[in-house]
C-alpha cells in the first residue's frame, strides 16, 4: 500500500509558477513509477506527466504542458515534484499524484492522492 499527499497548489496569475509536491509513504517509493494528472471542472481526468522509477530515468509529458512543466523525484525524500512555469488559465484544475502505473490513462494507476487545487487567474 502507498499513501500519497499532494501540496503546493494555490492561486497564481497567468505566466506565474508553482511547484507541486507529492509525499509518499508505505511501500518502497523508489520502486514505483509516478505520475501527475489533472481534472478541470466538468472534464475528465487527464494525463499531465510521468516519471519512471529509477533515478535519472525517463520523463513523459502531455503536449499541452511540454516545455512548461517538469516532473522530478527525490527517492531519498519519497517525494515527486511538478514544477509548473508559464501557467495559463487553462491549467486550472485539481492536480493529482498517482503511483503504480506507467501509462497515460488514470485506470493504469493503482494509488492516488487527494488532489490539490491550482487556479490560474488574474
Amino acid at each position: 500500500q502507498v499513501q500519497l499527499v499532494e501540496s503546493g497548489g494555490g492561486l497564481v496569475q497567468p505566466g506565474g509558477s508553482l511547484r507541486l509536491s507529492c509525499a509518499a509513504s508505505g511501500r518502497t517509493f523508489s520502486n514505483y513509477p509516478m505520475g501527475w494528472f489533472r481534472q478541470a471542472t466538468g472534464k475528465e481526468r487527464e494525463f499531465v506527466a510521468r516519471i519512471t522509477w529509477w533515478l535519472g530515468g525517463s520523463t513523459y509529458y502531455a503536449d499541452s504542458v511540454k516545455g512548461r512543466f517538469t516532473i522530478s523525484r527525490d527517492n531519498a525524500k519519497n517525494t515527486v515534484y511538478l514544477q509548473m512555469n508559464s501557467l495559463k488559465p487553462e491549467d486550472t484544475a485539481v492536480y493529482y499524484c498517482a503511483a503504480g502505473g506507467s501509462g497515460y490513462r488514470p485506470d493504469e494507476y493503482e494509488y492516488w492522492g487527494q488532489g490539490t487545487q491550482v487556479t490560474v487567474s488574474s
